[in-house]
């Protein structure tokens, strides 16, 4: 299938670019290959346009996307790690993402400049674009995105696959049940033969950000002190348990609540990816103490070991009711009898909870004790914690580069003919 200039869209010389928008960041990247270009938070940066010095002036910084407007309010949109996490006055953090799909266009469009400018640094206009998208997203989301890609950007060519289904793809799979452990929620949903069934899809709101809460409270608990890495500029080495000894910065007056949440929320985040672990059975205090604790440090320069509480933490991912092996019953359970052998021996877990030391094993271990006797359970997960994290992203890369898949695409001349009909018809 040639574009519009004659370029083959699979061919070796143009590249398809794969986006797997989730809550937690974006993943943007090429098709064809192994790991995405960039991983970026889902969040901006929204704040006044502070006035740069004239050093910097001569070079406009990428990351920052101004607003047109010149008047005296003028906001900026700061973007990625290195702009977000700098300390300025009256910039708030906003999300674009709302219950598993995009919601605030206007901020994914701020987005999707920078993965075009910075990430790809080419023209939108020569890059056919795959984006994954949640089992329950909303028609009108989808014919936006749609909408947004055709005529802001260009795109030659399009296309819109569920997020389950990729995933079942990188692990080598057409008919899987597929468990998503993400930041805001997990979710298991079945694929047969490549297509999602979106009514037996089940989903809980036990994520990422539902154990980066439970290690902020066990934290306060244990009376420890979180303090904001850059709130720090230098510390003394101390004894284990004994009181931080450290000096604050000065930081500019004005920082607003949302981005001082935020950024405890990552130093959250990366102590449960350090320290918390998920045991092979239900916690008991004397198999977890056996153990060897996990040693860590705090940005004041607090230090301790922690044994059986590693364990204890990662338990409210297990509840009975809303735990992911529970979600895998019930979504095999809504699904037709004779599919459900297939399902029951392809349950792929992925997503970026699910590359939390231990999950896969204790998931596969409740499997075994939960599923009907009659069906033979196989649990896959990919073994490398990265692969399972980007496994829709894989999926994107993998399906995008297929030379049968090629004609498969919405081209920019279908979708000036059908409009937004093209989207249900070849994209269910």
């Amino acid at each position: 299938m040639s574009g519009p200039n004659g370029m083959l869209y699979g061919g070796d010389e143009i590249g398809a670019l794969v986006f797997d928008p989730g809550h937690h960041s974006l993943r943007v990247g090429y098709a064809q290959e192994d790991t995405p270009k960039a991983d970026i938070p889902a969040v901006i940066g929204v704040g006044p346009a502070t006035h740069i010095p004239d050093a910097e002036e001569k070079v406009p910084d990428g990351n920052i996307t101004q607003s047109a407007a010149k008047t005296g309010n003028e906001l900026r949109h700061y973007i990625d790690v290195t702009e977000i996490h700098v300390p300025r006055p009256g910039m708030e953090i906003q999300t674009y993402m709302k219950d598993g799909q995009v919601d605030n266009w206007d901020l994914f469009e701020k987005m999707l400049d920078y993965c075009y400018s910075k990430v790809i640094r080419s023209p939108s206009e020569h890059h056919p674009a795959l984006f994954t998208e949640a089992v329950w997203t909303t028609r009108p989301a989808r014919e936006k995105l749609a909408e947004l890609l055709f005529e802001k950007y260009q795109a030659p060519a399009f296309f819109l696959v569920k997020n389950a289904v990729l995933a079942a793809f990188a692990n080598g799979k057409s008919t899987a049940l597929v468990l998503d452990a993400g930041a805001s929620q997990t979710s298991a949903v079945p694929v047969i033969d490549g297509y999602a069934i979106v009514s037996a899809a089940v989903r809980s709101p036990l994520g990422g950000d539902h154990l980066a809460a439970q290690a902020k409270i066990m934290l306060n608990n244990m009376h420890i002190q979180m303090l904001p890495i850059y709130s720090i500029q230098s510390k003394e080495v101390i004894r284990e348990r004994e009181r931080a000894k450290y000096t604050l910065k000065n930081l500019p007056a004005g920082l607003t609540q949302s981005w001082q949440q935020y950024m405890l929320k990552r130093q959250y985040e990366d102590f449960c990816h350090c320290v918390a672990q998920v045991s092979e059975n239900p916690y008991e205090e004397r198999v977890a103490a056996a153990v060897p604790g996990v040693h860590h440090e705090f940005p004041g320069g607090y230090h301790q070991d922690f044994g059986p509480e590693r364990f204890k933490l990662t338990e409210c991912l297990f509840e009975q009711t809303m735990g992911a092996a529970q979600l895998v019953c019930s979504a095999a359970g809504a699904c037709d009898a004779d599919a459900r052998p297939a399902l029951w021996g392809g349950v792929v877990a992925c997503g970026g909870l699910s590359a939390l030391a231990g999950w896969p094993d204790r998931v596969a271990r409740e499997l075994a004790a939960r599923a009907p006797s009659s069906h033979r359970l196989k649990t896959h997960a990919a073994p490398s914690p990265q692969e399972r994290r980007f496994a829709a992203w894989l999926g994107g890369s993998i399906l995008a580069s297929i030379g049968s898949f090629q004609q498969m695409w919405i081209s920019s001349q279908e979708y000036d003919e059908g409009g937004k009909g093209q989207l249900e018809r070849k994209c269910p």
